[in-house]
């Protein structure tokens, strides 16, 4: 098995996986093994929950995405090299990270020789607005800060990317500290990309102490980038930009691509509170940045603001519109792109009416996964769909307002995820040497 060092957490699925290996003729009606990966004490403490429906289901007999994605998965497991850029978009869900921290956790810190790097970070922190726990940003300067909604600025013309915010400072000398916070997993960064205003960019760049392993900087004006290279890795850092002209521009920052040399996968989670697929369509940067770090395998989590509305305003086909939108945009970034699309948690609609809307969200993804031949990862049926958010929440796994778990109900959401991810990579494992026609 290519799964190195995750052999102990399959139970008995050795005889299973064997006596499978005739059932690859499609993918969609492959039979996953009775085997639990994650900790079997949840199976006992959580009853209500649909293990049997925790792993990666297509609708399509093959899809070639999956495919390459499980073989390179395969050589960077055996071979330790190879880089994979992983994405994960949402809404108020993702710009917690919790649930992808503990993914992000997982695959970085699992397998032996593959640390990965930190991809997308945004300086929340400086917005204002609920920074990730793991990093943290600090300034002593003023910032003014914009997300993609609830409304866009008057006085600034942004163009957002894809992270959907922004930070300004009109201020001549700014400083920026970042540095890893409450994690164990500190990947290094040898390789800094700052996104930042387009055109020419009158500032001068310093990193103080670090300033002697700076090996290069290489600004691009049409992108708005400025790459720094670095000789040897740091994990922290603390960045000045100083004004060159009188009359240069604020200074925009779009966030930062934190990269190094080491093999492994990276794990972007982009998340605004808030935040529906129409929210990130209309940001005119995505598409452009995305390419600038492009997607291997990019998870949708996008439909809970979608949805949260009564039924009869609901609009299944402007739901699908806007879902296959931005899955086009996707793979206009890498045609070669396996997309996960993860059908929202159950939810109550103003915490008094059941939502009904994510059930049909379900069926539009469905839809689109066969179209694309693509992936579904069905948590609303996982959950226990209809009103089973307000069983999670009398578990203490959400919280009152019945759309937001709480931080042992994201941890055992993130857990659910590693299962379903570490069963697709048996599932490829299993049929890789099956020819599906």
């Amino acid at each position: 098995m290519y799964i190195i060092g995750l052999t102990p957490l399959f139970l008995g699925a050795q005889d299973s996986i064997k006596e499978q290996t005739q059932r690859c003729d499609s993918l969609s009606s492959y039979v996953f093994p009775d085997y639990a990966i994650i900790d079997t004490i949840y199976h006992a403490q959580y009853p209500f929950i649909d293990f049997s429906k925790n792993n990666y289901r297509f609708h399509s007999k093959d899809s070639k995405q999956f495919r390459s994605l499980g073989a390179r998965l395969e050589d960077m497991l055996e071979n330790k090299q190879g880089k994979l850029n992983f994405y994960h978009i949402g809404g108020s869900h993702l710009q917690a990270d919790i649930y992808t921290n503990v993914v992000r956790e997982y695959v970085q810190q699992s397998w032996d020789g593959l640390p990965g790097e930190r991809g997308w970070v945004f300086p929340f922190d400086l917005a204002g607005t609920n920074n990730p726990g793991n990093y943290e940003f600090s300034s002593p300067n003023k910032w003014s800060a914009f997300r993609c909604l609830p409304h866009r600025p008057s006085k600034y013309d942004v163009d957002y990317g894809i992270l959907g915010a922004v930070v300004i400072c009109p201020d001549s000398t700014i400083n920026i500290k970042f540095f890893y916070d409450r994690t164990e997993n500190r990947p290094g960064i040898q390789h800094i990309r700052i996104f930042h205003n387009k055109g020419e960019f009158p500032y001068w760049l310093n990193f103080g102490q670090d300033e002697l392993l700076v090996e290069k900087t290489i600004h691009n004006q049409e992108l708005g980038t400025s790459d720094i290279y670095f000789t040897d890795p740091i994990d922290s850092f603390d960045l000045q930009f100083e004004r060159t002209g009188k009359y240069a521009p604020e200074l925009e920052i779009y966030g930062f691509t934190l990269m190094n040399n080491e093999p492994g996968i990276s794990y972007t989670a982009i998340g605004i509170n808030g935040a529906g697929l129409y929210t990130y369509l209309d940001n005119n940067r995505f598409e452009e940045q995305l390419k600038t770090y492009p997607p291997d395998f990019f998870a949708f989590s996008v439909g809970t603001n979608d949805g949260n509305m009564p039924y009869a305003d609901f609009d299944p086909q402007v739901y699908k519109k806007n879902l296959e939108k931005m899955m086009q945009m996707v793979l206009r970034a890498n045609p070669n792109c396996a997309l996960l699309l993860t059908v929202p948690n159950d939810s109550y609609y103003r915490r008094r009416y059941l939502n009904k809307n994510i059930a049909r969200e379900r069926d539009v993804i469905v839809e689109l996964a066969e179209k694309y031949e693509m992936a579904v990862w069905d948590f609303y049926g996982i959950m226990g769909e209809l009103g089973s958010s307000r069983t999670w929440k009398n578990n203490q796994l959400m919280r009152s307002d019945l759309i937001h778990f709480t931080y042992e109900g994201y941890k055992l959401k993130g857990q659910l995820f590693i299962d379903a991810l570490l069963k697709y990579m048996e599932q490829m494992e299993t049929c890789k040497d099956h020819n599906i026609n």
